[in-house]
């Protein structure tokens, strides 16, 4: 046996090793894995989270680093939920909470306005038909790099685990959840 079992235990061989972290919340991934994943970010950094309203309020200077990315060639894309639509009211009233789901989407539509002017930014609301596929799960890429929230039940998206998924073979979770996300924004509506 050349390797000991100790060691067999701590090498990730299967599908897994796609798998950088898992988290019970999403609230409990540092913000500087946010930041860090973002700051790194060169070629397409994707929000499909059906308000991405959070990273506005827990990266700092958001807008202006979303400015030098879009400035440096790199594809920067949104993809919402639509605050008038039937799933995002009925989202609502299952959370029940003081902060609702189209005011979180309203904030980032509010935070975007703020950088609309510089050229490359793309943003689209999911398809009606699309929104339920959406609003239970959210794919937020970084190059080569994806944190994925699957939404629990009644559950808001911080209390929903999340997990942090690196690239590293073809057809794995990674790409799975890509697919998923890209899927949803080939159907999606610009956002006027």
């Amino acid at each position: 046996m050349i390797w000991p079992q100790v060691v067999k235990d701590k090498i990730k061989t299967g599908h897994d090793r796609e798998l950088v972290h898992s988290y019970p919340y999403r609230s409990a991934c540092p913000s500087t894995v946010w930041g860090e994943l973002i700051g790194k970010a060169a070629e397409n950094v994707f929000f499909a989270g059906y308000t991405n309203y959070f990273v506005w309020l827990e990266q700092p200077n958001f807008a202006e680093t979303l400015r030098r990315k879009l400035e440096a060639g790199c594809r920067v894309r949104f993809l919402l939920g639509d605050p008038d639509g039937a799933v995002t009211r009925q989202r609502e009233a299952v959370e029940e909470t003081a902060l609702t789901v189209s005011t979180r989407i309203r904030i980032t539509l509010q935070s975007l306005e703020g950088i609309a002017e510089s050229e490359g930014l793309e943003a689209r609301f999911s398809a009606p038909e699309d929104a339920t596929n959406h609003v239970s799960l959210s794919v937020f890429r970084f190059d080569e790099q994806e944190l994925v929230t699957p939404h629990l039940a009644r559950l808001v998206g911080h209390d929903s685990p999340l997990l942090h998924l690196r690239r590293v073979e073809q057809g794995g979770l990674f790409d799975r959840f890509a697919e998923h996300a890209e899927e949803l924004w080939s159907r999606g509506i610009p956002v006027e």
